[in-house]
């Protein structure tokens, strides 16, 4: 049963909560009210997502006895919907997607009646309370956790096909649940093994879950701990082959952990012994991938016994066992292993949808390359180096391995190059933390490395250490023995060091602000306000996207995740992405200029808002100056506003009229947080915290423009006035011999040259900078042949990305580009016309079908008189003025028509050569 208004008395008020599923008797002596549903009205003008939660956490305040039985909560504005706990925060309140697990609703279709269908039905919601709630206290207070869709479908689809699979006539092989990192896969894991547990046709199973490192079966069993009344046993770990065989020695039942190292024979022997033959037992492997689940066959020169991979000597274990894996990662095309062992996809959920739906937030990519110094000898060897450094070796080369990194580590660990990245690193991090309080991870090369770097560190800022685990800002997380050397001691900690640092890193309070690491916490570790990851460290295919993932989760006003690259990770990265779905790879390793180029989009908007409003001296002038503009600029705003809002006809449409400079303004401020470090974002920060500070007066004297606390707690610091970017740090023109030309002036022979290089990703990446640098240029110039370049630029490059096209034909692609360019910048000698007019001629040509109707002739002699004109009617403040606009408008239709340019095409030709004149003039005022 469902009530819409349930009237409750308290001691001092009468509340009534909106829209509460009932669980009762027949006769009504019982009620429980297991849901409460706050639906905001979508017409009112305070309907939001963010009300309906705070309605919410009132009611669990003042009615705490309602909430005594709830399972779930919801929030709705009538178009959003979503679905949280009574512990969970407002950014872990999510959507549900799906009514049936197959078809799912995209973002900005109407999302309240997929949930309620999704949800509220009798079976799902008693499936959901029964089955995919789980509670725990961790130490920092109670807290309740609620399946996704994604977990809530994808448990119940694999334990259908488990059903299938372990028949009688069953080939055992369950099938891949594809759960991106961040998006609760090891709780998934748990969500299946309650269900399976549970099922009369799987007859009790034993569920023998696998990992491949003793710290990820920690955190796992960790999990399944939590999870205990859904899986209705205690979970245990096996410490030895024998206790593992102890453990399967019984007819049925039982959830044991285990890694797979302990599959391994023993010395001399060439084979596995048989640990249980029975059918119920479930194997369930976590980050099902070939580098540990293989089956190849390797040969021990020294010894003649044969090694297999970790499948082979399961499967001798127990050889009628049924297989499911979970991966954060995608199976790669050239796997086939995975599929032998465990079966095709089950489900997947992907980056794409994990980003959409808020589960994790996409991640950036900056390329920071430290120079690596070599001799001219040596540098043909270091590719063969790290090439060798493949994921998926086999027991037998593991000491060649071993030697050939020893090599490269030297090289990356030497005490120049380690001073270079630690002051670049202490740099950078101070930047995003004054942008955007959060936390950051150092990988590095290794043990030593980690210690070498952290000594850098805090010679450059002694008051980040400390001797006390509790306190200092930096801090190593490894593990090590009593005969690692004295100086590594300190940093050397028990399992109960390492918990109580990860406490530490999860609090977004506590001062500790970056984590050293070489191998631990790359997997499985979860710390939400961690938002840059800093790499120093060769990584390719999975471990290399389980890492950044650490940076992908949820956490208040985050943004994105930064992945820092110092080492040279960019080609193994697109080579893993190059696994996903298209959609996958524009969530995943963006380059960082994407955030550059969406910071000052917005800037560029918030700017043409503010367009006819000089707000300089609110920038450059004296305090009292700036309080004077800042007033200016708050009646600005708030005409404009009106005057935006008096066109619509809806109340709706007036609301959003009335909130688009705040929206703008806070929509900047995320993405200059995201680009911070960079020098664009540096350029504007004075800009930024002006239009920030009009925003904040906006909200004070609005009267439904009342700033909440998530808004102040976003807004972004001014940063203080250096150089972010170290001299140290390569320059992708000086890496690629060239010495930053003018691109205007490219001779045959220099595009030759780059054609001609070896290293095509750097003579790829060279020439696009270049070509990028010179749009930019010509932007100030000559805005239809700018926008036109870029285009091409930017296809080229998104066919680069998608894989359409190759380093070298992309190289083909820019230089053609380029050719085109050199040859633009003749045109206006092949024409008679000044490079000024040569603009203004283009902008008048841009529609074909006026250069069909009246000839190039004719349009070369209105661009004539377009500049000519312009240039003799123009004021200083014509672009600040409407008046004076509107008079450059009549202006130019009157020269159009006088040459008879087609009347159907003027407005739209008006409209760019005022464009192109406002660009013109200022450049030539300036």
């Amino acid at each position: 049963a469902i009530t819409n208004l349930l009237r409750l008395a308290t001691l001092n008020q009468k509340i009534s909560p909106r829209g509460i599923p009932l669980m009762s008797q027949d006769q009504w002596d019982l009620v429980l009210p297991l849901a409460v549903l706050e639906l905001k009205n979508a017409a009112s003008q305070n309907a939001t997502i963010a009300d309906a939660y705070n309605q919410l956490q009132t009611y669990l305040h003042q009615i705490p006895s309602m909430f005594s039985t709830n399972a779930v909560l919801v929030t709705s504005d009538g178009m959003e919907a979503r679905i949280g706990s009574i512990t969970a925060n407002a950014e872990r309140f999510m959507p549900w997607r799906t009514v049936n697990g197959q078809d799912f609703a995209h973002r900005g279709t109407p999302e309240l009646e997929t949930l309620l269908r999704g949800v509220f039905t009798r079976e799902n919601l008693l499936a959901l309370i029964r089955d995919f709630i789980v509670f725990g206290d961790k130490g920092e207070g109670p807290f309740k956790i609620i399946a996704g869709y994604h977990q809530f479908h994808g448990a119940q689809k694999a334990v259908q096909q488990a059903i299938e699979a372990t028949r009688l006539d069953g080939d055992r092989k369950i099938g891949v649940i594809w759960h991106t990192q961040g998006s609760g896969k090891s709780l998934l894991m748990a969500f299946f093994a309650g269900l399976a547990v549970k099922s009369q046709s799987l007859e009790n199973p034993t569920l023998v879950i696998l990992t491949d490192r003793n710290d990820l079966d920690d955190q796992l069993f960790g999990t399944f701990g939590l999870c205990r009344d859904l899986i209705r046993q205690n979970p245990e770990q096996a410490d030895s082959r024998a206790d593992l065989k102890q453990l399967l020695d019984k007819a049925a039942g039982g959830v044991v952990f285990t890694t797979v190292q302990k599959f391994s024979p023993e010395k001399g022997e060439e084979s596995f012994p048989l640990l249980s033959d029975r059918r119920n037992i479930i194997v369930i492997a976590d980050e099902a991938h070939r580098s540990q689940y293989g089956f190849e066959s390797k040969l021990d020169r020294e010894t003649g016994l044969r090694r297999y991979g970790y499948a082979h000597y399961i499967r001798q274990a127990m050889p009628n066992a049924s297989f499911i894996g979970f991966t954060g990662t995608p199976i790669e095309a050239a796997d086939i292993n995975t599929p032998a062992i465990f079966g095709e996809y089950i489900d997947v959920y992907d980056i794409s949808r994990a980003v959409e739906d808020g589960a994790t937030v996409p991640i950036y990519y900056e390329s920071r390359l430290a120079r690596i110094e070599l001799s001219d000898d040596e540098k043909p060897l270091i590719d063969a180096e790290i090439e060798a450094l493949i994921e998926d070796e086999s027991l037998t080369e593991a000491e060649k391995m071993k030697a050939k990194w020893s090599a490269v580590e030297a090289l990356v660990g030497s005490d120049k190059r380690l001073a270079q990245v630690a002051g670049d690193m202490v740099t950078h991090l101070e930047a995003r933390i004054e942008a955007m309080n959060g936390k950051a991870m150092a990988v590095c090369m290794s043990r030593r490395i980690c210690v070498a770097l952290y000594d850098r560190i805090i010679a450059l800022r002694p008051d980040w250490h400390s001797n006390d685990d509790s306190k200092g800002a930096v801090k190593i997380v490894m593990t090590g023995a009593a005969s690692d050397p004295l100086e590594w001691q300190q940093h050397i900690g028990t399992k109960r060091r390492r918990d109580e640092l990860a406490k530490r890193a999860r609090n977004p309070d506590d001062p500790l602000r970056l984590v050293i690491v070489c191998d631990m916490w790359l997997t499985g570790f979860d710390a939400p306000c961690m938002n840059t990851m800093y790499i120093d460290k060769p990584m390719r295919g999975h471990g290399l996207m389980q890492a950044i993932a650490r940076v992908n989760r949820v956490f208040a006003d985050k943004s994105g995740g930064l992945v820092v690259d110092y080492i040279g990770v960019a080609q193994n990265l697109r080579n893993a992405l190059s696994q996903y779905t298209g959609s996958d790879r524009d969530k995943t390793g963006i380059d960082e200029s994407a955030a550059v180029a969406a910071m000052m989009e917005r800037c560029e908007a918030v700017r043409d808002l503010l367009h006819g409003f000089d707000y300089r001296p609110g920038i450059e002038g004296q305090p009292r100056e700036r309080l004077i503009c800042l007033g200016g600029a708050l009646d600005w705003v708030l005409k404009w506003q009106e005057s935006q809002a008096a066109r619509q006809k809806s109340e709706e449409d007036k609301k959003r009229a009335h909130r688009r400079f705040l929206d703008m303004v806070l929509e900047l401020s995320k993405a200059y947080a995201l680009a911070s470090a960079s020098d664009e974002a540096r350029a504007i920060r004075d800009e930024v915290g002006f239009f920030q500070a009009i925003r904040a007066a906006l909200a004070k004297t609005t009267a439904t423009g009342k700033i909440s606390e998530k808004d102040r707690a976003f807004a972004v610091q001014q940063l203080v006035d250096r150089a972010v970017a170290s001299s140290e740090i390569i320059d992708i023109l000086k890496v690629a011999g060239l010495q930053s030309p003018d691109i205007s002036i490219l001779s045959d022979e220099f595009l030759m040259e780059i054609g001609k290089m070896e290293k095509k990703n750097l003579a790829l990446e060279a020439l696009k900078k270049l070509l990028a640098g010179e749009i930019v240029s010509r932007s100030k110039s000559n805005l239809v042949e700018s926008k036109a370049f870029s285009n091409r630029l930017e296809e080229a490059v998104a066919r680069y990305h998608a894989g359409a096209i190759s380093a070298a034909e992309m190289i083909q692609e820019l230089i053609e580009l380029a050719k085109d360019m050199k040859a633009a910048r003749a045109r206006g000698d092949e024409m008679g016309l000044s490079q000024e007019e040569v603009a203004f001629y283009m902008a008048l040509a841009e529609n074909e079908s006026a250069v069909e109707a009246m000839g190039d002739e004719k349009l070369r002699l209105i661009a004539h008189e377009l500049l000519e004109q312009l240039r003799n009617n123009v004021t200083v403040d014509w672009h600040q003025r409407e008046s004076a606009r509107a008079r450059m408008r009549v202006l130019v239709k009157r020269i159009l028509k006088k040459y008879g340019y087609p009347p159907d095409l003027a407005d739209e030709a008006v409209q760019t050569v005022l464009a192109q004149a406002e660009i013109l003039l200022r450049e030539i005022n300036t």
